[in-house]
């Protein structure tokens, strides 16, 4: 097996990403070669005048503890979420907007890439659970679709 030899420059360019996105953690794979970067777990806690995102419907509740609510898109990958193509501009969808398939719904962005999370179906806009700017982990649920 070949000696493993780190890379600090790599290490200070992956910490860098974890600062600048808000991400928990970040891997990175090359080959047999993996170097993952993490902060430790920071409890965070919503005020009342400030909620981190909307209430799920009590319907959500009886859900599978974990498992994202009927009808959710998720984030297929890891990175900061933005609901409007541009800051200050208005949102893609709002709850209530109808939405025809592959219409984009929000934008991921993941190491400077810019991708279009576009509705898997039509339907109606129920639910959002994120905000602005905010980081998502793969698979969190981002919004409903029913």
């Amino acid at each position: 097996m070949p000696k493993f030899s780190v890379d600090p420059e790599l290490i200070r360019q992956l910490a860098d990403i974890l600062n600048q996105t808000g991400l928990g953690e970040i891997e990175y794979a090359e080959g047999e070669r993996r170097i993952r970067v993490a902060r430790p777990a920071v409890t965070q806690v919503a005020s009342a005048a400030a909620p981190m995102a909307p209430a799920a419907a009590p319907a959500a509740a009886a859900a599978e503890p974990g498992a994202p609510p009927a009808n959710a898109v998720t984030a297929p990958m890891v990175g900061t979420v933005y609901v409007a193509p541009e800051p200050g501009s208005t949102p893609f969808v709002r709850v209530g907007d109808q939405v025809k398939e592959g219409q984009t719904l929000l934008i991921i962005e993941a190491m400077k890439v810019m991708n279009q999370i576009r509705s898997p179906r039509g339907g109606t806009v129920t639910q959002i659970f994120v905000r602005d700017g905010a980081p998502v982990e793969y698979g969190e649920p981002l919004l409903v679709v029913a």
